[in-house]
């Protein structure tokens, strides 16, 4: 979860545990940015978002995780969502400082639950655009891709994260949750 508020050398002031975490994360982007199904969804964000699309794409990702039956259940989404909160919150020490202000408005609009949602996509898009240096249209933009392109995004996540969580048994040393 903090991989992306940690940078460089930051990494070795964490235990090997969390090292490992920031590791996998990373090495988890990578394959996502080089995956031909997330080229494609990319692609289809790149006319109207530029190079913002692939921050979409990595909610866009999470939408459909939610969703997907094989995964979650509403119940067990919430389960997660709720023992991932508080598994950080009893870390929240630890915590990059930035990361700590971004947990405050995840834990109490509880995003990780709420990702199931359309509207809850758009707010998150609507976030992003908020933080965005150098984005300036409307959250409408994105969204409006993410709704007009639906069934083609779901098709890209259903061919990437089969690949995705092989690739990361494959890189785990220890039991994935």
């Amino acid at each position: 979860m903090i991989a992306d508020f940690v940078k460089g050398k930051q990494i070795y002031s964490y235990d090997e545990r969390i090292q490992q975490g920031i590791r996998l994360h990373r090495a988890l982007d990578e394959f996502t940015d080089g995956h031909p199904a997330t080229r494609q969804a990319k692609a289809v964000f790149q006319p109207d978002c530029g190079p913002y699309g692939p921050v979409f794409m990595d909610v866009v990702y999470d939408h459909f995780l939610a969703n997907d039956p094989e995964h979650f259940s509403l119940p067990s989404l919430a389960s997660f969502s709720a023992s991932t909160y508080n598994i950080l919150a009893a870390h929240q020490e630890q915590l990059p400082p930035d990361f700590q202000r971004f947990f405050a408005y995840m834990r109490s609009e509880n995003w990780l639950y709420n990702y199931h949602k359309r509207d809850a996509i758009f707010q998150s898009f609507s976030g992003i655009v908020r933080r965005a240096k150098y984005f300036s249209k409307p959250a409408t933009v994105p969204f409006g891709v993410f709704e007009t392109h639906y069934e083609t995004l779901a098709l890209c996540y259903r061919q990437f994260f089969p690949d995705a969580l092989d690739y990361m048994k494959s890189r785990y040393e220890g039991d994935l949750p």
